[in-house]
């Protein structure tokens, strides 16, 4: 009994660690170094916390699938000027809105509460010197 605990719990610990993002720092990234066509806006998305970190909802962006809220990643999609509607869903669905204009950086926070069966992943729009100083730790999770 004692060594099926201990598997376990290891084989939970991976699946934990699995769940998280991987790949290089955001600082490594330097993602403001990459070039941008001036017309557009650049979001980022980026979850810094670690807790539920075997959940992570897929972000859709006006309807289009641009990445998913991993525990401790970032990733970022350029844009036209307009308005946008993120969504993320596990049991119910969770949405932010925000207007992008042209050449401006949106940072968009990802944080989970708890919910009935599984936990909810929402977003929330943060100032850029906030969202600056959670980020440099996140892995980018981009390209998928």
């Amino acid at each position: 009994m004692k060594r099926l605990i201990s598997i376990s719990a290891v084989v939970l610990l991976v699946m934990v660690l699995a769940a998280c993002a991987s790949g290089p720092k955001f600082t490594d990234v330097s993602p403001e170094m990459i070039a941008r066509n001036p017309d557009m806006g650049r979001i980022f998305f980026y979850r810094p916390s670690f807790l539920g970190a075997a959940i992570y909802p897929d972000v859709m962006l006006n309807g289009e699938r641009v990445g998913e809220a991993k525990a401790q990643g970032f990733f970022f999609v350029d844009r036209p000027a307009g308005e946008y509607v993120a969504v993320t869903s596990t049991e119910v669905e969770r949405k932010v809105s925000f207007t992008l204009d042209k050449g401006q950086t949106r940072f968009i926070r990802f944080k989970i509460s708890m919910g009935f069966f599984a936990g909810h992943v929402y977003g929330e729009i943060v100032d850029e010197a906030e969202a600056k100083g959670e980020i440099v730790d996140c892995k980018y999770t981009g390209n998928q």
